[in-house]
Formats: structure tokens, C-alpha cells, sequence
């Protein structure tokens, strides 16, 4: 009787917990639940999925990547300075190098030049010496203690202590091919950064389609099962009544109350599920999983859609899958990396300026310092002669990646129109066999209602009633599962064919 007790306190409150919570879900449940259509769960998608904004922060980077590539082509101005105090002083000699003992006067190179330059000078200083008027000049004594030789002696100190050199440099090409094609190959990287926050797009559109079927096939799971649930609580008492008049055996009632025990797990179970799905929902919406959220309408609403041409989608090219486009899209750039490639044996020509300012100075004195201005302007060639065969191989490593490209896009578009084959069987299947049981359902429900008024009459059994239920179950599942089934290959195949966003400015 106690177990009697607690089926009835369980039939009572759980349909009213239910139904208050999911009856009428076409308006929100509370002030702050959000109700979404399947449009505007992709809108929000669209701008809260995480994948989408870091899909379109890829494609600003890229952006600036290109425009700071152009900068190539500019005048590379660069400033600098230095600084340098002379800790020995570099030497120079501009005498012979005969013996200590010989001759100064004769030698090649530099000291013959300034002895040539300077013959008239000593010719004159000795007619005046020999005339008397001038006292010929007598070396010191060499203080033996030093070790300096008289060739020694000879050489001469360069430069200050102090040195500054400011300089401004200014550098640019002027002809690059290798460059110019690399920019192109920038500008192709933003092409295809975009074509990938399309593909992220693609998929969230398609992810949250999905997830938004998934609430909806379980919210129509739970009022199978609820429906369920309320028939065997209307069947127990019935069955109770004629237990108590004893028109119903012992074994009915067991029955009745076996049939309302395991009709409460299949609720419980389904009312997780509608849970699950919405967290997943909100999960690729990118919303808080603590928001109250809901959906509106009811898996039946796309039972319309379920009217597919599919020989005009079996037709259908791939023009627009992001895959193969972004395989395309590396192909074209692999030949413009071949072809940068092949341009370094070509001659580059670039332009130089240079400006310098310079000073120097034994005494750490800025306001005595002189400094002296310097520039030149000049024209650089290169001519690439001999790398060791790095361009050559360079080259055929490239030919050979495009190569594994080719063969990778080849494998991608068979598997992809397997997919699609798979789709479009999948939507057949689905659309057959809801045409079945839609027809099975009908049936179902005419013979649960004959099965019901005779049980309650007392022409028919509790055991009939429930094979007639059973079935009622199976057919109403069999259709939401046939919707839910089309609807999400028709999605999968929406996103295989590109088919949305089809405006690519937007």
C-alpha cells in the first residue's frame, strides 16, 4: 500500500513540475529567460562564439602583416652615433727602412714621394747654412737608457684622444623581384586568413544548428515520454477502480503499477536531456552557461522542410567549400613562393645615402670641438653568382610540397563528395521514413484510442493497452527522429556546400 502511496504522490507531481516548466514554449518561462529562434541563435553565435572572434582577429593581424610589408619599399632611415677615446694612438712612419746607420733620403713608395716633394726644401736650408746665415741643426744625445731606436723616432702619432662620429643612413631598392613577389605573397595570406574565418563561421552556423535540433528532438522526446508517463497514471487509477469492485485481477494491478515505476526513469532521463542540450547550445553560442535560456518552436515546425530536390543538390559543385578553396588558395601561393624563388638569380640595384658628422679632440671640450661634415650617395649591385646550390634546392623542395598539396586536394574533394552522397542518403532515408511513420503514427493513435475505451469497458486486457501504447511510443519517436535525422544532414550538407553566407562582403 506504501508503494501504492508513493506512485500516486510521484503521477501527481511530476507531470505539474514538468508541464510547468516546459508548457507553451513559445514564451519565456520567467522575466529573464531568453527565448531564441534558430535565427537568432546564429546571429548571437556569430558575434559571441569565441572561434569566430579569434577567426577575425587572424585576419586583422594579417592585415597589418601586409601593410607592414609594403614598408619594404620605403627608405630604410637609420640614425647613429659613437663614441671613442683613443687609449694608445696609431703611428705612422714616413721614412725608410734601411739600417739605423744609412740613408733616409732614398727609398720607395710613401718616403720616396714626401723625400721627392721635400729635396727643394733641404737644397735650400743647406745654401743657407753653408752661407752662414742659418746654424746647421745638431740632434740631441740619445740617453741610452731609453730603448727607443733612432728608426723609432721616425714615427708620427695620428688622430685625437677624443673621437664623435654622428651618422644618418638612408637605404632603398630600386630593383627587387624577389620583394615585389613576396608582397604579392602577403596579400594572399590575408586571402586566405579570410577564407578560414569563413570556414569558422561555416561551422558555428552549422554547430548551432545542430545543437539548437538537439533541444528541440529532446524537448519532443520528453512529451513522448511524458505522454507516456500521464497514460499510465490515468491507466493505474482506472485500474485501481476495478480492482476495487473487482473487475480487475491482482495481476492488472501489478501490472498497471509496473507500467507507471518504469515510465518515471524515461521522463526523468528526458528532461536531463533537454538540459544537456541547451548547455550545449549555449556553449557554442558562446553565452554563459548560468543564462536561462530557451527555444522557440517545435521539431514538427521542419517537418515542411523535409521536401529536398535531391538530384539538384547531387549536382551541386564545390565551388564554395572553404576546404578546397583554402587548398586552392596555398597552391597558388606554393607558385608565387616558386617564383620568389626563381627571382633570387636575378640582380638586385638599390640606393644609398649616408651623412656624416665628425669631430675630434685631445681635450674633453664640447664648446672647442670642430666637426666636420661628410656625405655620399651611391648605387649597390648584387649579382647572385654561387650559393652552393641552396636556390636550386630551395626550388625543388617547393615544387615537391606542391606536389603533396595537389595530392592532398585530390583525396579531399573525393572524401568530401562522399560526404555529400551520405547526406543526401541520410535526408532520403529520413524523409522516407517519416512518410511511414507519420502513417504508422495515425494508425497508432486510432488503435491506442479503440485499445483505451475497451480496457475501460472491460473488453480488452491492460496487456492490450499497453502493446497499442508501446507502438503509439515508437511511432511518435520514429517521427521526430526522422525530422531530427534530415534536418541535421541537410545541415551538415548546407555547411559541405557552402551555401551560407553567400554574400562574402558580409
Amino acid at each position: 500500500m506504501n508503494f501504492r502511496k508513493c506512485i500516486l504522490v510521484l503521477s501527481l507531481l511530476l507531470p505539474m513540475a514538468a508541464r510547468a516548466q516546459y508548457q507553451g514554449t513559445e514564451r519565456p518561462v520567467n522575466d529573464s529567460t531568453l527565448v531564441l529562434s534558430l535565427d537568432d541563435a546564429i546571429k548571437i553565435a556569430l558575434s559571441e562564439n569565441v572561434s569566430v572572434k579569434v577567426a577575425d582577429m587572424e585576419v586583422q593581424r594579417t592585415k597589418y602583416a601586409r601593410r607592414g610589408s609594403y614598408g619594404a619599399l620605403f627608405p630604410q632611415i637609420n640614425a647613429s652615433g659613437m663614441y671613442s677615446y683613443a687609449i694608445q694612438k696609431q703611428k705612422v712612419y714616413f721614412g725608410s727602412d734601411s739600417d739605423e746607420g744609412g740613408s733616409s733620403s732614398s727609398g720607395g713608395g710613401m718616403a720616396g714621394m714626401m723625400a721627392g716633394m721635400f729635396e727643394p726644401i733641404y737644397y735650400y736650408i743647406e745654401q743657407l747654412i753653408a752661407q752662414g746665415t742659418v746654424q746647421p741643426y745638431i740632434p740631441p744625445t740619445p740617453d741610452p737608457t731609453t730603448e727607443e731606436t733612432s728608426s723609432g723616432s721616425d714615427a708620427i702619432e695620428m688622430g685625437r684622444s677624443n673621437q664623435v662620429t654622428l651618422s644618418l643612413s638612408a637605404n632603398m631598392p630600386l630593383v627587387n623581384a624577389q620583394l615585389w613577389e613576396s608582397l604579392r605573397l602577403t596579400g594572399d595570406q590575408v586571402e586566405l586568413a579570410v577564407e578560414q574565418a569563413r570556414e569558422s563561421r561555416l561551422g558555428t552556423v552549422a554547430s548551432v544548428k545542430q545543437a539548437y535540433y538537439a533541444v528541440l528532438m529532446a524537448k519532443a522526446s520528453y512529451e513522448v515520454y511524458n505522454a507516456v508517463f500521464e497514460n499510465a497514471v490515468q491507466n493505474l487509477k482506472l485500474t485501481e477502480q476495478r480492482y476495487r469492485v473487482q473487475k480487475a485481477s491482482e495481476l492488472d494491478l501489478t501490472r498497471a503499477q509496473s507500467s507507471l515505476a518504469s515510465a518515471i526513469p524515461n521522463v526523468y532521463n528526458a528532461e536531463n536531456s533537454i538540459y544537456l542540450a541547451l548547455w550545449q547550445l549555449k556553449a557554442v553560442m558562446g553565452l554563459d552557461l548560468d543564462r536561462p535560456v530557451d527555444v522557440a518552436g517545435e521539431l514538427e515546425d521542419y517537418a515542411d522542410q523535409m521536401f529536398f530536390e535531391l538530384n539538384e543538390a547531387s549536382e551541386s559543385s564545390l565551388d564554395r567549400n572553404t576546404t578546397l578553396r583554402q587548398l586552392s588558395k596555398q597552391a597558388e601561393m606554393l607558385a608565387k613562393q616558386i617564383r620568389m624563388q626563381q627571382f633570387a638569380y636575378l640582380p638586385t640595384l638599390a640606393l644609398s645615402l649616408s651623412y656624416n658628422y665628425y669631430t675630434q679632440s685631445d681635450k674633453f671640450q664640447l664648446s672647442q670641438w670642430k666637426w666636420l661634415p661628410s656625405s655620399t650617395l651611391g648605387l649597390s649591385l648584387s649579382i647572385p653568382i654561387f650559393s652552393g646550390g641552396q636556390r636550386y634546392h630551395a626550388i625543388k623542395q617547393t615544387r615537391v610540397q606542391a606536389g603533396e598539396l595537389e595530392l592532398q586536394r585530390q583525396n579531399t574533394e573525393r572524401q568530401l563528395r562522399i560526404g555529400i552522397r551520405q547526406s543526401l542518403s541520410t535526408m532520403e532515408t529520413a524523409m522516407r521514413t517519416h512518410d511511414a511513420a507519420a502513417e504508422a503514427l495515425k494508425t497508432a493513435e486510432k488503435a491506442y484510442d479503440i485499445a483505451s475505451k475497451s480496457y475501460q469497458v472491460g473488453k480488452s486486457t491492460l496487456t492490450d493497452l499497453n502493446n497499442t501504447e508501446l507502438t503509439l511510443t515508437q511511432s511518435r519517436l520514429q517521427v521526430a527522429s526522422a525530422i531530427y535525422n534530415f534536418v541535421v544532414a541537410k545541415a551538415g550538407l548546407e555547411q559541405t556546400l557552402g551555401y551560407d553566407f553567400v554574400n562574402e562582403e558580409n
